[in-house]
């Protein structure tokens, strides 16, 4: 690196807008049923030059989260998002009786956790503050 790269910035970066995930081309509706019908979170329409890409788009409060289709789709087997919840207990049984995996993993202080998998094998990471 060189010392240009060091220089100070007076810009901060104060927040996500949104968070992006792949997913197959043409399986919206699999994503509108776990992301709208498990997560809870409501599909929104994309901006119309941005529909002919295929993916959706999904939004509550606080989140906004995107799936983009790709051609060559690969799952995000290691990143993740992690998603607040207020009931992980109640979560975990809906996406037990939905069929998809409930992984327990290693404890985080305040905090508990699971992982599951999107309908694309995503890994996607569900907390619950204690």
């Amino acid at each position: 690196m060189n010392d240009t790269q060091y220089k100070l910035i007076l810009v901060r970066i104060l927040n996500f807008d949104h968070v992006q995930l792949a997913m197959p081309v043409r399986q919206e509706d699999y994503a509108v049923a776990f992301y709208e019908g498990i997560l809870g979170l409501k599909r929104v329409k994309k901006p119309a030059h941005l529909e002919k890409r295929g993916g959706c788009w999904f939004e509550n409060d606080n989140i906004k989260l995107h799936l983009g289709t790709q051609i060559d789709f690969k799952p995000s087997k290691k990143a993740h998002v992690a998603l607040l919840t207020d009931n992980l207990q109640e979560l975990t049984q809906i996406l037990l009786d939905s069929g998809y995996p409930v992984i327990d993993d290693e404890p985080l202080e305040g905090y508990l956790r699971i992982y599951t998998k999107d309908p694309f094998d995503n890994r996607i990471e569900l907390m619950e503050k204690i």
